[in-house]
This record gives C-alpha cells, structure tokens and sequence, in this order.
C-alpha cells in the first residue's frame, strides 16, 4: 500500500521562501520517484525546517512537510521515526480544518498504513473505515483518493482472511483509477498488483497471472527498471511460477528483486528480508538447503530487528526456517521455532484466520513424524475447523 509524496501548499506571503519551499518539494518528489530515498530524506528534512521557521507552526506546510519526511522514514523501514511524524501532521489537520476534512483522511491513511506494515492490525481498521467515510462524504464516488482508501480497506480484509470483502472494493478500486489515471498509471498497477495478490491468495493462479504481468510492465515503463515498485512485481510474479513448479522461472525474478531492493533500500530493509525469504524457500524446495540456511537466518535477524519479536512476518521467517529443519530431519530445532511462529500468528490475526492452518499442520506433520500421533490428531481436527468456517 504506497503513499505518495505530495506536493507543496501556499507556505506564506513570503515568496522567496515560497519558491525555495516548492522547489525543495518538487525535488523531494523527483527523487522519490527514483527510489532514492536517503537523498530525499536530507531534503525533506530541510523542508520542514524551513517550514517551521516561518513561523506559523500550524502551517498546513509543516503538516505537508512532516508527512512527506514520515513517508520517506517508512519507505526506509525506520517506523519508530515516521509514527510521530504522522501524528503530529494529523494534529494539526484536525485542529485547522476540523475532523471530516479530506486532508484529515489522509493524515488517517497514512497513519493507518503505517500500522499496518508493522502488523498492528487492531489499530487499522478504525483509521481505514474513517478515512474512507470522510473521502466518499466529501469528495465524488470516482475520487482517486476513494480509490486508494478502497484499496487499503480491502488490503487489511485480505490480511484477514475476508476474501469475499476484500474482491470488491479491489474491483472498484481498480475501475476508478483506470477511469480518472488511465490505464498505464503506477495507482493502476498497485491495484492490479493487489487484486492479483487476493487470487494467489485463494489459489486462483491463473486469473492472477495476467494482473502481474500488466502492474510489472506498467511499473518498468514508468518507474524504470530499478526502482522498489518493479521488485515488488518481480517477487510477487516469481512466487506465482514458484507456486505451480515452474522454478527456472522464478529464480531470476526473485534474484533481480532482491538486487533492486539491496540497492535501492540497503542491505537491513524488511522488503530486502522478504526477498531473502523467498529465494531461500525455493531453494528449500528444490531441495538446496545448504544455500537456503543463511539467507533464512539473515532475514529472520533483519526482521526481528526492524519489525520486533512479535510481528507476522517474523512468524513467516521462524516457520519457514523450521521447515528447512524439519525437511533435514532436525526436528528438535524445528519444534520451538514452529510453536513461536504459531503464537505470533494467534496474537496478530486471531484463532480462526486461514493461514494459521498451514501453520498447525506443518507442526501437525513434526508430531507426527516424531511419534506423538495423539497431540497431531488434536492440530488436525483444528485446522480442518479453521479451513471449515472459510469455505
């Protein structure tokens, strides 16, 4: 769920500081858009001192300001810094325009998807349904800024396992940005990229593909072929080929991800985790567990450190870990590594959610082949429950 770096508003009557304030704005956008996001953090840092110094601290530029500093800090991983950012821009919104005004919408989303990317999901959904009741009351039906509250809305119902609300507000997404951005914008191949994603996730494989492929082009043909938004399309195009066998497929694609991804975000971001995390599950699956052992063990250090202990994808790269061992006979290594993914997962999405099944049997399939047939009956009779409820 992107943001964007937005544009500057009037700062003051004073047009030399005016003028500086835009171009430093215009120039902050530029080098967002080419990924080069340390450059932009300097200047968005400069941004908002000039903003403060013109002595209106409620200034809706110190509120653009310091959203556009927190979105950078968040495209860098560094949440702990962005949150304040976010919440003092949303204070001053609030207190300046009042609280059903669009711009206060955006100081919500942002807010919201910023709790999202660190698995806060309790915290979510209230900021998203407000977001979006302030967008759709004071803005037209077919607003692009509908549409990315849309999108988010259906992302988090994705998270939870509400494919059936989430399809949808994807759909509707989707057909306005296509409508007001036409059909090759970078808004339109996060929306494809996130509807392709609701497929995969229900194992509608080729419905998904086509998706990919549009938002990968679409990103290269307007982002160029090293930024961010390209290696989330090529991870996210790789995954599908892993998923229906087709490994040499995959393979390069998740190598060049991670390549942009190092290189653009540097070698401790959370997106650079998951692309260790998923070249070393092919090569888990291909059997390669030697090369597939420390690329899983960087990326579990990287997300421990830049998530906590207690986030979902820590519990992606514990589990996956565990399988490597499990695949290798290791199971006393195994064992704790799959009960810790398996709580974290239990405290972030709840007792019901569908991927915790998959979690259950990879633990049923350790009991099982470690004797303890009893306790794995018991995990298979709760997984079928799960997936139960889901159908």
């Amino acid at each position: 769920m992107p943001h964007d770096i937005r544009p500057g508003r009037q700062l003051s009557t004073n047009t030399g500081k005016l003028q500086e304030w835009e171009a430093l704005n215009s120039e902050i956008m530029s080098l967002y858009e080419q990924g080069r996001f340390d450059r932009a953090l300097t200047m968005a840092a400069k941004a908002l001192r000039l903003a403060e110094q013109d002595g209106a601290p409620d200034a809706f530029s110190v509120a653009t300001s310091l959203d556009n500093l927190a979105l950078l800090y968040e495209a860098q991983g560094q949440y702990a810094q962005a949150r304040p950012l976010f919440e003092r821009s949303l204070a001053i919104r609030e207190k300046a325009l009042g609280p059903d005004h669009p711009d206060v919408a955006t100081s919500l989303n942002d807010l919201a998807v910023l709790h999202y990317t660190q698995g806060q999901f309790g915290q979510v959904g209230p900021l998203y349904k407000r977001s979006l009741a302030i967008r759709e009351n004071a803005l037209a039906p077919d607003h692009p800024n509908v549409a990315e509250s849309l999108n988010n809305l259906a992302m988090l119902y994705k998270t939870q396992g509400q494919y059936a609300r989430a399809e949808p507000l994807l759909e509707r997404s989707l057909a306005i940005r296509e409508k007001n951005l036409g059909p090759d914008h970078p808004d339109v191949a996060t929306s494809l990229n996130n509807l392709a994603g609701l497929y995969k996730s229900q194992g509608r494989y080729a419905q998904a593909e086509p998706l990919y492929e549009r938002a990968l082009a679409i990103r290269e043909k307007a982002l160029g072929p090293d930024h961010p938004d390209v290696a989330q399309s090529l991870n996210n195009l790789a995954w599908l080929h892993k998923s229906q066998g087709r490994y040499a497929h995959a393979e390069p694609l998740y190598k060049r991800s991670l390549a942009i991804w190092e290189k653009t975000l540097g070698p401790d971001h959370p997106e650079v985790a998951r692309s260790l995390n998923n070249v070393a599950m092919l090569y888990n699956t291909q059997g390669r567990y030697g090369q597939a052992e420390p690329l899983l063990e960087r990326s579990l250090a990287i997300w421990q450190k830049t998530l906590g202990p207690d986030h979902p994808d820590v519990a992606i790269s514990l589990n996956n870990l565990a399988m490597l061992y499990a695949s290798q006979g290791r199971y006393e290594q195994a064992e704790p590594l799959f009960k810790r993914s398996l709580a974290i997962w239990e405290k972030a999405l709840g007792p019901d959610h569908p991927d915790l099944a998959e979690s259950i049997d990879n633990l049923t399939q350790l009991y099982a082949k470690t004797g303890r047939q009893k306790r794995a009956r018991e995990l298979r009779e709760r997984a079928a429950a799960i997936r139960a409820t889901r159908r």
